[in-house]
C-alpha cells in the first residue's frame, strides 16, 4: 500500500493549466507545483501569467507560462508541442479557461451566448482533443495522464440568468464522461473527471454577485451575497477548496476515477 503521504504527490509529473493567469486557475498551478509537478501555464493575459509563473518559480517550483488562446486550435497545438518540448512531457491537463455573463434569455445576445460556448466548450473540447493525442501511448509523451474539466454546479442547477453559462458547462459535463469511456476503451491510459464548484471568493465569483444587481434581482452585493451563503450551508468556497480536489483528480490517489464528477458546493446540491 502507498503511503498517505506520498500517493498525492506529483514528483515527476508534468501539468499543463489553461485560464491560469489569476483566480482559480493560479491556485491550481501553485498546489500542483507544491505537490513536486513541474506546471505550464497559460492564458491571454501576456504580463499576468508571466508573473504567476515567476511567483511559483521563486517559491521553488518549476514553472513556465504561454500567451494562448483556448478558442484558437492552432495555439493548442503550438502550447503541446512546447510543453513536451521544455518539461519532456505531459501527465496532468486542467481546462480551467472559462467566462460568464449574465442576461435574462428575453434580453441576451447571440454574440455573448456564442463567445461562452467558444471559451468553455469549444475551449475544453480542444483541450481534450490535443491532450489525448499528445498523452496517448503513440503520443508524444505517451505515458497517459488525467484531464480535469472545470465545469460548475450551474451544470447541474438552473440559474436566473445564467442561461449561456449553465449550458457550456452543461456541455463541459457531457464532454467529461464521454472522453472518459472513450479514453478506457481504447486503452489510452488517460483519467478524465471534471469539477462542479458552487460560488467561489474569486473576482469571477464578486462579478456574478454584481450580475445579480446589474439585473435588478437584488438590491446590493451584500444582499446577493447573503443569499447566496442561504443556498450554500457550509458558505462559500475558496480557491484552495477547488485545487485540493484538481490535486486529488490529478494524483495517484484517483487511479481508478474516471468520468466522475466532483461537487464543490457547501452542499447547495443536496438541499
Amino acid at each position: 500500500m502507498q503511503s498517505p503521504e506520498k500517493i498525492f504527490r506529483l514528483d515527476g509529473k508534468v501539468a499543463f493549466i489553461s485560464g491560469a493567469a489569476r483566480g482559480l486557475g493560479a491556485h491550481v498551478a501553485r498546489t500542483l507545483a507544491a505537490a513536486g509537478a513541474s506546471v505550464f501555464l497559460t492564458d491571454v493575459l501576456s504580463a499576468e501569467v508571466e508573473q504567476t509563473a515567476k511567483s511559483i518559480r521563486d517559491a521553488g517550483g518549476k514553472a513556465a507560462a504561454m500567451v494562448h488562446d483556448v478558442t484558437q486550435e492552432a495555439q493548442w497545438e503550438a502550447a503541446m508541442a512546447q510543453v513536451v518540448s521544455q518539461f519532456g512531457g505531459l501527465d496532468v491537463l486542467v481546462n480551467n479557461a472559462g467566462v460568464e455573463d449574465m442576461a435574462f434569455f428575453a434580453e441576451g445576445s447571440l454574440e455573448s451566448f456564442k463567445r461562452i460556448q467558444d471559451i468553455n466548450v469549444n475551449g475544453t473540447f480542444l483541450g481534450l482533443k490535443h491532450a489525448i493525442r499528445v498523452m496517448r501511448p503513440d503520443g508524444a509523451s505517451g505515458r497517459g495522464g488525467a484531464i480535469v474539466n472545470l465545469s460548475s454546479l450551474a451544470a447541474m442547477i438552473g440559474v436566473t440568468g445564467l442561461g449561456a453559462y449553465c449550458a457550456s458547462k452543461g456541455a463541459v459535463r457531457s464532454l467529461t464522461k464521454s472522453a472518459a469511456i472513450e479514453c478506457a476503451q481504447l486503452g489510452y491510459g488517460i483519467r478524465v473527471n471534471s469539477i462542479h464548484p458552487g460560488v467561489i471568493k474569486t473576482a469571477m465569483g464578486n462579478h456574478l454577485l454584481e450580475g445579480f444587481v446589474r439585473l435588478g434581482m437584488v438590491p446590493d452585493v451584500a444582499t446577493a451575497e447573503g443569499a447566496m451563503l442561504q443556498l450554500h450551508p457550509l458558505g462559500l468556497g475558496t480557491p484552495d477548496d477547488v485545487a485540493n480536489a484538481v490535486l486529488y483528480l490529478a494524483s495517484p490517489a484517483s487511479r481508478w476515477t474516471t468520468g466522475a464528477e466532483i461537487v464543490l458546493d457547501g452542499g447547495a446540491n443536496a438541499q
